[in-house]
């Protein structure tokens, strides 16, 4: 089963592609998705287990509510409220929520600091 991971844009994608191997597949929505940029999305994702990950605002919210109506399977995983979004999140917390969300097998760690 291959997984794929929603974002809002290419900076969050780039955060998370850094803590992900490359078997996921990471999609932004680039804002709040239209009618058509929710199809094209729905095609791209096909049959993969989809993770949603937005950030804990307004427009995250509301992107949310448009994924969870394309794919109500989906999980859920956002960032905490007063986070910059998913790109100004640290990759603690993001591999926190990551792994809560029962990813371990696809999070490359990042190298424990040099003592």
């Amino acid at each position: 089963m291959s997984i794929a991971i929603i974002v809002e844009g290419k900076n969050d994608r780039s955060r998370l592609r850094r803590l992900l191997s490359s078997e996921v597949n990471i999609y932004c929505t680039y804002g709040t998705p239209g009618t058509e940029a929710l199809e094209q999305l729905k095609k791209k994702v096909g049959t993969s287990e989809v993770y949603v990950f937005t950030d804990n605002d307004s427009s995250g919210k509301k992107i949310r509510g448009r994924l969870r109506d394309l794919f109500p399977d989906g999980e859920q995983i956002y960032t905490r409220r007063g986070y910059a979004g998913v790109e100004g999140t640290p990759e603690e917390y993001l591999i926190q929520q990551l792994e809560k969300a029962g990813l371990e097998e696809y999070i490359v760690y990042p190298p424990a600091p040099a003592l």
